[in-house]
């Protein structure tokens, strides 16, 4: 681990958390105090910095505007019922995070950096994590390339960086969800498995064409036939059917392997569901909709945590669901918030003490 001195800190002056409405926090508005910033040149990963929130100055040729090597991660940090501060699973993210930068022919960043240098970070401002049922301080670590160049090739030099925003649940009620059978998300051999920024800015259209019929989001499906589907705009998907819960496979490498997707697999299986990763087309959900056999339906992410979905529309076919009756979903994301908020005890060691 990175010693506390090797990390330059300088703490602002004046803190903006009494600026803040911790009672309305919506997603990614607000920011702390404070940023963590490291520069990639020559070879190798600079000076540690902690400081104060503030703009950058970056040239207009920035490589990263041009040919889209960014990309991100998305982590949570929560308090227990005794204040104390934790971080939920970021190991995980640390290795999907340079799953990401192998991918999109970036530097790796060392484990120490993106560990020690959050734990740091969120050590500083860990007052602005909220204590509150459904509230949490979502960590946004991000990289991107940053030569000052004109060309399509790998940059030289990266900027790596670490934000922090509390924020309250990301859908404050059940979703309506729209499947998506003309763009496509991802296709074998692409990105869709890692968390590059190009995947959301090609997203926008469909997303925002569902938006314009009254949907949250789409449900993407296969690039081939459109027959399989594959994950929603911002979350993974589960489906409830009869005795069982299904959610399409990492096989192809088109879907994203969320963090809380797997922490949902183990809840359920420890639960006594029967969880089954496969391929699911869209028929089958209509099938099984139509036969009574899909009682609940889901989605998963670090920000959306665990959302129902009360309504799926797939061309003219709509599927109606009374969330208040499930069983499955709610339990699951009591499961996951009880550990995470301290009220049950973390036997897997998801909880990162800061």
């Amino acid at each position: 681990m990175i010693a506390a001195m090797d990390v330059q800190v300088t703490k602002t002056g004046k803190s903006k958390i009494g600026e803040v409405d911790f009672n309305n926090l919506p997603f990614g508005k607000y920011f702390t105090d404070h940023m963590l910033e490291v520069d990639y040149a020559d070879g190798e990963w600079k000076t540690v910095s902690i400081r104060p929130y503030q703009n950058l100055s970056l040239s207009p040729a920035l490589a990263a505007i041009h040919y889209g090597q960014a990309i991100f991660e998305g982590v949570k940090a929560y308090k227990d019922r005794e204040g104390n501060p934790f971080i939920f699973r970021p190991l995980d993210n640390f290795k999907r995070f340079n799953l990401s930068a192998e991918r999109m022919r970036m530097p790796v960043v060392p484990e120490e950096i993106f560990m020690e240098g959050m734990r740091q970070l969120v050590s500083l401002d860990k007052d602005w994590i909220p204590m509150k049922n459904d509230y949490s301080l979502y960590i946004r670590p991000f990289m991107f390339a940053t030569d000052e160049v004109i060309g399509v090739k790998p940059a030289d030099t990266y900027k790596f960086m670490i934000l922090l925003s509390p924020t309250g649940p990301y859908y404050s009620a059940p979703m309506r969800i729209y499947v998506e059978e003309h763009y496509t998300r991802a296709a074998p051999g692409g990105i869709g498995f890692v968390k590059a920024a190009g995947n959301y800015g090609s997203s926008m259209l469909a997303t925002a064409l569902a938006k314009e019929k009254g949907y949250d989001q789409v449900l993407w499906t296969d690039p081939f036939e459109h027959k399989y589907v594959q994950e929603i705009g911002t979350m993974n998907v589960f489906f409830v059917i009869g005795d069982k819960v299904i959610t399409p496979d990492l096989a192809a490498g088109m879907i994203l392997e969320g963090v809380t997707r797997d922490s949902a697999i183990e809840v359920l299986k420890e639960m006594g569901y029967t969880v089954e990763e496969r391929p699911i087309t869209i028929d089958e959900i209509i099938n099984a909709h139509k036969a009574g056999e899909l009682k609940e339906l889901f989605g998963t992410g670090t920000a959306a945590t665990v959302s129902m979905i009360e309504e799926l529309r797939y061309k003219d076919y709509t599927m109606k669901f009374d969330t208040a009756t499930w069983k499955a979903v709610p339990a699951v994301k009591k499961m996951l918030t009880d550990i995470r908020e301290g009220r049950k005890e973390d036997t897997r060691g998801w909880m990162f003490k800061i």
